[in-house]
């Protein structure tokens, strides 16, 4: 065998154990940190509005996220009920939608054509034919929950559900939670989740800064 070849294959083999160590590091080290980011242990663990809905989850499925927002659970729901590609945006980073074709654009305020939800109204990630199915709203709490989520193909049951849930700590700050949970992972999940974690924790922090920078500004919520 000559020197090249031998050259190459150490090469590839070092490749490989930097690539297999990366994922061990993701996996197993970064993995409950990212899947848990800001909730607290009882959180993450307690049972949540919208759980019922599947009762058996996939165990790498379930991932709750949660931050706190100086403002009124009242302040916050607004920016909730527009969600969407066409309506509010989803908050995160829309330059990394738009790279993918998904024509996101974040509003940086209440629009009160949007502030109507009922269940069964849909919640786009992007333009039809472009982005994945749109998501089905199928519970609303005013003020205090909005679980969205995909159904299974025959429609009789639900494939995944993404739970947001509001908890007030006093007058002028909540926790907002996101729940989500998943009857079955497809095959490509594990590869995109920490991409999943990049845009959900962008979310709630861009749902936090707007609602605090309306509430400093003490701009009126809409009636909930």
């Amino acid at each position: 065998m000559s020197l090249m070849p031998r050259t190459m294959l150490r090469l590839l083999a070092t490749a490989g154990a930097l690539g297999a160590a990366t994922f061990g590091t993701v996996w197993f080290a970064l993995r409950p940190w990212y899947t848990h980011w800001g909730a607290t242990p009882e959180e993450a663990r307690r049972t949540l509005p919208g759980d019922e809905l599947i009762a058996q989850p996939h165990p790498l499925s379930v991932r709750t996220k949660a931050v706190t927002i100086g403002a009124p659970a009242a302040r916050v729901w607004p920016w909730l009920v527009q969600l969407g590609q066409g309506r509010g945006g989803l908050y995160s980073y829309e330059w990394i939608e738009n790279l993918i074709g998904m024509e996101m654009h974040n509003a940086d305020r209440i629009i009160a054509e949007f502030q109507h939800i009922r269940v069964g109204d849909l919640v786009r990630m992007g333009p039809e034919g472009k982005a994945p199915p749109p998501f089905v709203v199928e519970r609303i709490e005013p003020g205090k929950l909005l679980v969205i989520g995909h159904r299974d193909s025959g429609g009789a049951s639900w494939h995944d559900t993404y739970a947001f849930v509001l908890e007030p700590i006093d007058a002028r700050s909540c926790r907002l939670i996101h729940r989500s949970r998943a009857r079955a992972l497809f095959s490509f999940d594990r590869t995109l989740e920490p991409g999943y974690f990049i845009m959900e924790r962008g979310m709630l922090l861009g749902i936090k800064r707007r609602a605090e920078r309306n509430h400093g500004l003490g701009l009126a919520a809409p009636e909930i």
